[in-house]
């Protein structure tokens, strides 16, 4: 039994020394690592590459989007401060006008924009353009163009641009951001810090952000992919090279990425962009009523059963809401046959209606089920911040 053991010791050293030896002067004699149920990333790995094995990566993806990524350039005209003691009427009966306002001083900043037309259509963020005096718009290819603002909605901070160049720019594709699901690989694309147009990959790390107080409609997609000031505007596209969201906002306490962006859905961006080519704006839907969230505790005080709809706190004067009898303390249901789960569901849902139109409305008051009609009102555009 001895000899027995000691021969199979040494046949197994022998085959494992001839295995090593053919594994590093021979590889190809081997199985492929594929036919042994191992996934690799490497693409056409056949005899085509002469024996070399192809990089690993996205490169085709990258290659096809970055010709349809612009890097944004704005200015403004800023007033220069004054000094902080020309308020006092003592201080100017000694110095007069000699401390007034200086020459105006040139304010610059910088995004990302995407090219989605061949005739020159750009979507970006509205804050990369807001208040703009002058915008260029740095093509991949090396062009340069003067940027003209189509139109801008800051509720969801999206804007459209126009660059006058000749036709058949090189135009995105868009993807169905609803497809996507948490784990994808993406790559953002864009102009951090403005050393140039720079790809960065990560995952998809959550789906339908909201609540997160950036905008006053939020769906993010949120992606652990590097995300710097410079990259707002700029395309985040899936491995196939389509797009599936705006890069927008980051986490950050410094400014810094620490893998926390987040990204418009391209479905949002596109029915955004084509009302704004084809009327200047966004309208949208608007009854006059400031809600907030139904909580177990909030319906118990008011001897419910459920949680199900949103607590109107104030009603706005003479809105249709009000002119319709809408109370604060009232508890909304419906809009229009749909159940309200949240304040998120009850905006969308009233802002997607045509103004003009007549809904009907379900509420709860004093445990009282109640029906009314309202006419519809377009929401006022939000007054741009000082």
């Amino acid at each position: 039994m001895r000899k027995f053991w000691l021969l199979f010791a040494q046949a197994t050293t022998i085959g494992l020394a001839a295995l090593f030896i053919i594994q590093t002067l021979k590889p190809s004699l081997l199985p492929s690592a594929a036919h042994n149920g191992v996934v690799t990333l490497y693409e056409n790995a056949t005899a085509d590459h002469g024996g070399q094995v192809p990089a690993v990566g996205f490169s085709a993806a990258a290659q096809k989007v970055m010709p349809a990524v612009v890097n944004i350039y704005t200015s403004n005209e800023v007033k220069a401060p004054t000094h902080p003691f020309m308020n006092d009427p003592r201080f100017r009966f000694f110095f007069g006008d000699q401390f007034e306002e200086g020459e105006p001083q040139q304010s610059s900043s910088l995004g990302s924009g995407v090219i989605v037309s061949h005739d020159g259509y750009i979507l970006t963020n509205h804050h990369v353009i807001e208040g703009a005096d002058q915008i260029e718009v740095a093509l991949a290819d090396g062009r340069n163009a003067k940027g003209h603002i189509v139109g801008s909605d800051p509720e969801t901070d999206l804007a459209v641009l126009k660059i006058d160049l000749a036709n058949n720019l090189p135009a995105i594709t868009f993807g169905h951001a609803e497809q996507s699901r948490v784990g994808d690989i993406v790559l953002a694309i864009g102009n951090p810090f403005g050393v140039g147009q720079t790809v960065t990959m990560g995952i998809v790390s959550a789906l339908k952000r909201n609540h997160l107080g950036l905008n006053t409609f939020e769906n993010f997609i949120q992606t652990d992919a590097a995300i710097n000031p410079g990259n707002s505007g700029g395309a985040l596209v899936d491995v196939s090279g389509n797009l599936i969201g705006i890069n927008s906002a980051i986490y950050s306490p410094n400014g810094g990425s620490l893998g926390i962006g987040f990204a418009i859905p391209v479905s949002t961006a596109k029915k955004i962009m084509e009302q704004i080519i084809q009327n200047g704006s966004v309208t949208r839907g608007w009854i006059g009523v400031a809600v907030q969230e139904l909580t177990p505790e909030l319906a118990e005080s008011f001897k419910l059963r459920d949680t199900q709809g949103v607590l109107i706190s104030e009603v706005v004067r003479s809105s249709p809401a009000d002119k319709a009898g809408i109370k604060a303390g009232d508890i909304l249901t419906h809009v229009a046959e749909k159940a309200l789960t949240d304040s998120s569901t009850m905006l969308e849902t009233i802002s997607a209606l045509t103004p003009g139109k007549v809904v009907v409305l379900k509420l709860r008051r004093n445990q009282t089920e109640l029906v009314v009609q309202v006419k519809v009102g377009k929401r006022p555009r939000p007054k741009p911040q000082e």
